[in-house]
């Protein structure tokens, strides 16, 4: 753990190293046969209040690709603006901070697996650098289609090797998250540490018992929420939310295991039909019955149609559902999918046909998808319900009664809050008392619970992971070697220190050592270094002339920077 002081004079350090190594470019005798300079890199990054750790890394890694040549405008951008730009506007960025948060599904690697990287996902999935390798699609695919762990185990590791040699991301840390509650206002007893994800997780929400009047539980975060939705998958406080409000079929437990949930049971037939029955006693929040055909329906219409995206790669593997009785349906597989229980039966939100059905008829002929559609109380069946949102404020929830498995606490009450230090505070003073993340200096919040015995602090390593996302789509990084020669100028090491206050762990892959069995420790981290990245690139044929990286001889400059 590195002090907040000890971070500032290490920042300062390197950035006049960088300076130093700027000098020294501009030095060199000029190299023969030079294509076009490059233009400036854009490199997106969350702003210093709400996401730190991302900003101060992103500064970082500026510095460290001047070293090369490169001229970088590290551009600070509000969460919503920067997915509207990266998600919704594929071809027109270079190069962002992102991160997968880590969810519990994703204690299965398919989901990061498959959805990150098949090109099957890049028009409007989650592969929205453009990641292209049919080589890679068909490990990933195979990986879905292998029961025995061992050989999928084999395969997973295969995946990893080739994005760590292709490089479609610079993996760069899986965050330690710290949380904390209030021991006064719950039994900690029932505060449920779930692996990879922290306090912070579902059987935390619908088991908290209130030790005495206090019946809220008030939660954090830094960044303002995108939308209230069971067919858009945003941030990480969306997720939670959503989470809430809608049910599954099936659950992933504190183990990391499927569970059933709004399934009463469900049972692989064969490797490739599967028999589900929910529960008779689901109720929507407008009153209305669960039925079978919510069911099907909310799997059909992410399946049999374009206008749930973000979810179809959940059911792609499904040939069709057919019901087989007033609370049972048959689902019939297009090919054996060992993950399915996971990222399928545990991945998607039970929706009212009622309500999404004339959503889904009203985008049809129509370019819009349902993650457009915005309702403003939003119904689902889950164990919390919505009173109210103001996506950059405050979203409050209240218990579903009539769930049945109703929650201990009356409210859950999200409050946005992007400064840190006001975070503290609030914990302090009671107005927060479950933490839910926290981006300031960890020895404020360690001296914090230190001075007041009721504050618990909890870390894990998360399931998740932080990385520097390149738009494959676009020159230059839609040149391998490129993207290698700027992932190795990247000391993950001092991220950890200087950014992350030595509260994550270096990533090499998008698979997290949070999950033991999955994790390929033996997939070693590419050698780094400012020197090697320059090595490489003058292999390739990129060369330095008046301090300025240019292309291989030849090679033109396509584009101009993004506005």
């Amino acid at each position: 753990m590195t002090s907040l002081v000890s971070r500032r004079r290490l920042l300062l350090t390197l950035t006049s190293a960088a300076a130093l190594s700027s000098t020294m470019l501009t030095n060199q005798a000029l190299a023969q046969g030079a294509g076009d300079p490059i233009r400036k890199i854009i490199l997106i990054t969350d702003t210093q209040g709400a996401v730190p750790q991302a900003f101060q890394a992103a500064q970082l890694i500026a510095q460290a690709w001047r070293q090369l040549g490169l001229e970088v405008e590290a551009r600070p951008m509000a969460r919503q603006a920067q997915t509207d730009l990266v998600w919704f506007n594929r071809d027109k960025w270079d190069t962002t901070m992102w991160r997968m948060v880590g969810r519990p599904e994703r204690s299965d690697p398919d989901e990061m697996t498959f959805n990150l990287f098949h090109s099957s996902t890049a028009p409007r999935g989650f592969n929205f650098v453009g990641y292209n390798s049919p080589e890679y699609d068909k490990v990933a695919e195979q990986q879905r289609q292998t029961v025995d762990p061992t050989a999928r185990k084999a395969l997973v590791k295969q995946a990893q090797e080739i994005v760590s040699r292709d490089t479609p991301y610079a993996f760069l840390v899986h965050p330690t998250t710290l949380q904390a509650f209030n021991q006064n206002v719950f039994d900690s007893a029932s505060i449920v540490v779930q692996k990879g994800v922290g306090i912070r997780n579902f059987w935390t929400f619908i088991g908290a018992t209130p030790k005495g009047s206090q019946k809220a539980i008030i939660i954090n975060s830094g960044t303002a929420l995108q939308a209230i939705h069971p067919l858009y998958i945003a941030g990480a406080p969306d997720s939670w939310i959503n989470e809430l409000i809608w049910d599954r079929l099936v659950r992933i437990g504190p183990d990391g295991l499927p569970r059933p949930w709004a399934a009463e049971s469900f049972k692989f037939v064969d490797d490739k039909t599967v028999d589900v029955t929910i529960r008779g006693d689901m109720k929507f929040h407008d009153g209305k019955p669960v039925t079978i055909e919510d069911v099907i329906f909310s799997y059909e219409a992410p399946l049999t149609t374009d206008k749930s995206p973000m979810f179809k790669p959940f059911v792609t593997d499904i040939d069709r559902i057919e019901k087989t009785g007033d609370r049972s349906m048959r689902i019939h597989l297009k090919r054996v999918n060992a993950a399915f229980a996971t990222t399928a039966l545990g991945r998607v939100f039970i929706v009212p046909k009622h309500v999404w059905e004339p959503h889904l008829k009203s985008v049809e002929g129509k370019p819009d998808t349902l993650e457009a559609i915005r309702d403003p109380i939003n119904v689902g069946s889950g164990p919390f319900k919505q009173v109210r949102a103001r996506l950059n404020e405050e979203v409050v929830l209240e218990r579903h009664a009539e769930h049945w498995a109703a929650p201990k606490m009356e409210r859950v009450i999200l409050r946005v809050i992007p400064n840190a230090e006001a975070v503290v505070g609030m914990v302090r003073s009671g107005e927060i008392n479950l933490l839910s993340e926290y981006g300031g200096d960890p020895d404020v919040l360690e001296k914090l619970a230190k001075d007041n015995p009721a504050i618990k602090l909890t870390q894990v390593t998360d399931v998740g992971i932080e990385f520097m996302a390149f738009n494959n789509r676009r020159p230059p990084f839609d040149d391998a070697v490129f993207r290698n020669a700027l992932s190795a100028a990247i000391d993950r090491n001092i991220l950890v220190q200087a950014a992350w206050s030595g509260y994550a762990v270096p990533s090499v892959s998008h698979v997290s050592p949070a999950i033991d069995f999955w994790y390929a420790a033996d997939v070693k981290a590419p050698p780094t270094g400012i020197n090697l990245a320059k090595e490489m690139l003058q292999k390739a044929g990129y060369v330095v002339e008046g301090g300025r990286l240019r292309y291989p001889a030849g090679k033109k400059e396509a584009l101009q920077p993004p506005g």
